[in-house]
């Protein structure tokens, strides 16, 4: 994101939905496929979503109906539609990304991600350029 200057208008964070790997880092094989795709992964180690998360972040980014379940039981309603999958922002809305843990297809959940951040920054973007109003979370 830095690339595109925009670094300073926006806040990101990751958190699991589940508690099996809170405290470890990103899954070797999948840290490898995000290496060969030149995407930056940094020291990111996991934690869990917390119901407090809610306030804090302005979108919820979920992978697949999984995800989206588990953020909901955590987060409790969602009044103000902040939660979503990745690949609503891509030309292919209704596709999701299925864990690649179990599939094994991580340069393809790679490119999924690519695509749908890609798709999401864009959109980020024009909000940004239509509120002027701050950073997003």
């Amino acid at each position: 994101m830095n690339r595109n200057k925009l670094a300073k208008d926006f806040l990101f964070d990751s958190a699991a939905t589940s508690t099996e790997e809170i405290g470890n880092p990103i899954y070797p094989p999948m840290k490898a496929a995000l290496e060969r795709a030149h995407i930056p992964i940094g020291a990111h180690r996991a934690r869990q979503l917390r119901k407090e998360d809610y306030s804090l972040y302005d979108l919820f980014i979920g992978m697949d109906e999984e995800n989206e379940y588990y953020m909901r039981q955590i987060l409790g309603e969602d009044p103000d539609s902040k939660i979503h999958y990745l690949m609503e922002y891509t030309d292919s809305p209704e596709e999701i990304i299925e864990d690649p843990w179990y599939t094994r297809k991580f340069d393809h959940c790679t490119d999924q991600l690519k695509r749908g951040c890609q798709g999401l920054l864009a959109h980020l973007v024009i909000q940004i350029s239509n509120s002027k109003s701050g950073p997003v979370h």
